[in-house]
Parts: structure tokens; C-alpha cells; sequence
């Protein structure tokens, strides 16, 4: 799904007057380690380390020509890797070596590890970048006159970032020449459908499809069609049928398109240099669950994530156990709010028994099959107390949203997983976990190797063909993060630093 290589890219050179080299060398003197470059914590969310003590560095001196080529790098590279969302803005101002060095030097963390500060980050927002300093290979490229390559390099190493890249580069297009009208709310529209809103969304479908026919008031089998493959791009019901949902995505502007590809682009930078190649992935806001194996994805099954209020958390982890028949220790909050207002009858019926008394008093859903978690309980450490788990409620896997949760995430297949992290285990063979099952007995059963898990929050990607997909924001990340993005970018452009 993700390749480890890089996509060659031709950066743009511009006129740009000659930086004087008049100040002598400077250095770069110890201090605490960037926040936002701080070190992660792969169960969940981390403090700020204190940093290491680090022996001055001078910096390197660039020549004229050096200097024109970095200008270049940076201003290009501000706008192909969303850390601006206008191109104004993206301009280098600096008028000596050493400004311009920590202005590479920023962009250089940026692109490599993300645009935000600690502080910028959000609680949930567990999946943390790595700490990398810039200036050894930054210094190595000034030294052997390779600057374009080291540029290249910097990038996430995915496939999936190089298509937002791409991806980024086309909708800038399209909101430079004026974006898609907003479509007018009315009737669903369905085949047979005539009249100025169908030639409207002819028009706003073929912004984006170039097999739609542009002209035409008539809601046709060809436009049915054109209509289910946008709906697939939006992860909607393929219906074919324009009502308030495909509006609604229909009538995102290409500005917040930008917006969206641009935090997604800054979510990569967060994510490891390397993903572990036997892991699991669940995608957040697509509630979607991929096992790969080898780097190669061998099982995918729906999910059911968190609802707006009970977001589902990023972060990065490991499955070290499977609980077989698991009772539900019920989080304190959501026994006072939805569980005990029921009363004792609901609770008894339910299999819930009150432990303790008082202000203390705690609710413990028994194991069996009205157990809210299932059979099947994959635990992982992390801060957020979630976890993925089964389920008895089916329905809501076969609703397109599925967005219901309490935070953790609820399995299709958890059967399927469970015995695919078990394989190799002597004691845990597919008949003893199917026996200890119908024992109805909760017990603990130790992976023979642990499995790493990263709980993602992906709503724009491109598929193979290079086609952008985009998800709803549920969570309402996206627009967020993109200010902050911008924000940050504002505040490291007036006064570039490494840390000081």
C-alpha cells in the first residue's frame, strides 16, 4: 500500500538578488530539544523531554549560487508540501547567510516531521514525530554542493504522502481558477430529474471527473453513474441519488479541499520513517480495519470508531494480549450518564452488578453474549484507556457511517483477528480458543509475538490512479489542524529559529 520510495521532484528555480556573506560565521548554541521535534511516547500522548546537552555548531556558509538554489527549495517546497496555503506567503525574506540557513533548517523539520509545535498539539492527538536535527545532513549537502537531493529526501518515504503531494498541486489548480459554484439545496435528484440544478451539478461533477458531459439539464443514466463515482470517492452510499449528504460534500469549497489534503499531508510527518511491516491499521475517520503482513495487507473488516464527543484517539501501540470472554468495566462517566439513570431492572437484565457503594460505587458488565465487548478484547497499552473489541450490536457494520463508539473501536471480524495474532501460539490453537469460547470462562491469552497498531485519522487520500478520496471531518480535525499548520508556519517565517 505505501512505498518506501521516493518520487523525483524538479524544484523550481527563480531570480532572486544575491544573499551577501558580510556577517561573520555564527552558531548554533545548545538548547532544549524543539517541542514539536520531542521524542514519542508509542503508547499515546508525551511531555516535552529535557533536552540533551549538545556542543555549539557554526553554521554552514553558503555560496551565491547555494543561496539562490535554497530560496528556490524553500518557496516551492512551502507550497508542494502544505505548510502554506497561499503562495504569497510562502516567499523567503531573508537577506543573509545565517537567516537563511535557519530558515532551511526550519523547513527542513517541517517537511521531515511535521509543522506543529508541542504546544499546537491536541490531547488526542497521541501520534507524536520523533526528534530529528537537521543540520549534520543540511551541513553534509551544503559541503558536497547537493542541496536538490537532500531536498528530496526530506519527505515522508510513502506512497500515500506522495499522492496528497500530488493531489495538493491539482485542487491548488482548481481554487486558483475559481473553484466549483456552490449547488443550490432543493428535491433529491434522481434519474429523470430536468432543470437548471441538474445542468449545476453536471457542471460542479465534471470540475473534478472529466467524464462528465458538462452541457445537459437532464438527470441521465450517465450522470446516475457520474454521481455513484463521486459518492464512492466521498465514502457514501452508492446510491445515485443527490440528497443531503452528497450535497453537503458535493458543497465543500476547493479551499477547504486544500485545507483538508494539507492536514492529512502534516499527519504523514508525524507517522514513523518505517512502519512496522506486521501490523494493524485502522483509519479513524473511515472506520475501516487493515492487518498487513510483510507490509502487505492480508485481511481488511469495518470498524466501528468513536462518536463525535468520544473521539477515537491517534497513537501508536502494541497488542500484546487477546482477553477471551472479557467482562466491561464500565468507564465511570458512562455509567452515570447512560447506565444507572436506567435503573436496577435495566442493569440486572443487562448482566451489570454495582460494585462498592456511595460516590465510589462502579458498574461491571459480566461476560457472555450481552457483554458490550464481546467475546474478544485486544488490549494494547496506551493513556486513552482504549482498545479494539467485539461486539453483540451487528447492525451499525452494515451503516456507511459508523461512528458510534465511546472512543475504542469495535471489530467485524474479531474472530478472524483473534486467530490470526494467535498463530504460532502452542497453547492458544484455533480449537482451544473456539473451546475456552464456549466455556464462557474469561481468560488472558498472550500473543506469541506482539502486534503493533496505529490508530490513524485519514479523510483525504488518493487511490492508484492518482483519483483524490475524501472523508467527512468528523471530528472536525482537519480545519484545525490546517490553522494551526498556518499559524505556526506565520510564526516560524518572522523569525526562523533552530529552538532560541
Amino acid at each position: 500500500m505505501r512505498s518506501l520510495l521516493f518520487r523525483s521532484t524538479l524544484l523550481a528555480t527563480i531570480a532572486s538578488p544575491v544573499l551577501a556573506q558580510q556577517a561573520p560565521p555564527t552558531t548554533i548554541q545548545p538548547t532544549q530539544i524543539p517541542p514539536s521535534q520531542a521524542a514519542p511516547a508509542t503508547t499515546g500522548a508525551q511531555s516535552t523531554p529535557v533536552a540533551p546537552v549538545a556542543a555549539a555548531v557554526p553554521l554552514p556558509r553558503l555560496t551565491d549560487e547555494q543561496a539562490r538554489q535554497l530560496v528556490a527549495i524553500i518557496e516551492a517546497g512551502r507550497i508542494e508540501h502544505g505548510l502554506r496555503h497561499d503562495a504569497a506567503a510562502a516567499k523567503v525574506t531573508a537577506t543573509d547567510n545565517d537567516t537563511l540557513v535557519r530558515a532551511a533548517l526550519d523547513y527542513a523539520r517541517a517537511v521531515r516531521t511535521g509543522r506543529l509545535a508541542e504546544a499546537d498539539f491536541k490531547e488526542d492527538w497521541g501520534l507524536r514525530p520523533q526528534y530529528w536535527d537537521p543540520l549534520p545532513s543540511f551541513a553534509d549537502a551544503v559541503a558536497k554542493n547537493g542541496l536538490a537531493r537532500w531536498a528530496r529526501a526530506l519527505p515522508p518515504p510513502y506512497s500515500g504522502y506522495d499522492g496528497l503531494k500530488d493531489g495538493l498541486k491539482a485542487y491548488r489548480a482548481i481554487e486558483t481558477a475559481g473553484g466549483w459554484p456552490r449547488l443550490a439545496a432543493g428535491p433529491d435528484l434522481v434519474v429523470g430529474a430536468k432543470g437548471p440544478r441538474v445542468r449545476a451539478l453536471r457542471q460542479r461533477l465534471a470540475v473534478e471527473d472529466s467524464q462528465v458531459e458538462r452541457m445537459g439539464d437532464t438527470f441521465d443514466g450517465e450522470l446516475k453513474a457520474a454521481v455513484q463515482r463521486a459518492q464512492r470517492r466521498f465514502g457514501l452510499n452508492p446510491a445515485g441519488t443527490v440528497s443531503t449528504q452528497t450535497l453537503a460534500a458535493l458543497n465543500v469549497s476547493a479551499a477547504d479541499r486544500v485545507a483538508q489534503i494539507m492536514a492529512n499531508m502534516e499527519r504523514w510527518r508525524w507517522i514513523p520513517r518505517e512502519l512496522d511491516k506486521n501490523r494493524i491499521q485502522v483509519n479513524i475517520a473511515a472506520a475501516l480495519v487493515t492487518v498487513f503482513e510483510g507490509d502487505q495487507p492480508i485481511m481488511s473488516m469495518k470498524g466501528v470508531t468513536g462518536r463525535p464527543g468520544d473521539q477515537t484517539p491517534m497513537l501508536q501501540s502494541s497488542i500484546h494480549s487477546v482477553v477471551l470472554n472479557p467482562p466491561w468495566n464500565v468507564p465511570t462517566g458512562i455509567a452515570a450518564r447512560e447506565l444507572f439513570p436506567k435503573g436496577a431492572g435495566y442493569l440486572k437484565a443487562n448482566g451489570f452488578r454495582v460494585i462498592g457503594e456511595g460516590p465510589n460505587k462502579r458498574l461491571q458488565q459480566q461476560a457472555g453474549p450481552l457483554s458490550a465487548l464481546g467475546r474478544y478484547k485486544f488490549d494494547f497499552d496506551n493513556p486513552y484507556a482504549v482498545y479494539l473489541h467485539d461486539t453483540p450490536a451487528q447492525a451499525k457494520f452494515a451503516s456507511f457511517d459508523r461512528l458510534a463508539s465511546h472512543g475504542c473501536v469495535r471489530l467485524e471480524k474479531p474472530a478472524d483477528l483473534a486467530r490470526l495474532l494467535l498463530r504460532g501460539s502452542a497453547q492458544w490453537t484455533p480449537e482451544a480458543i473456539d473451546a475456552q469460547i464456549a466455556s464462557g470462562k474469561t481468560t488472558r491469552a498472550q500473543l506469541p509475538t506482539p502486534a503493533t497498531v496505529y490508530l490513524l485519522y485519514w479523510t483525504a487520500f488518493a487511490s492508484a490512479n492518482g483519483t483524490m478520496n475524501f472523508r467527512a471531518d468528523p471530528y472536525s480535525w482537519d480545519g484545525e489542524l490546517a490553522a494551526k499548520i498556518e499559524k505556526r508556519s506565520q510564526i516560524q517565517a518572522a523569525a526562523p529559529a533552530m529552538a532560541d
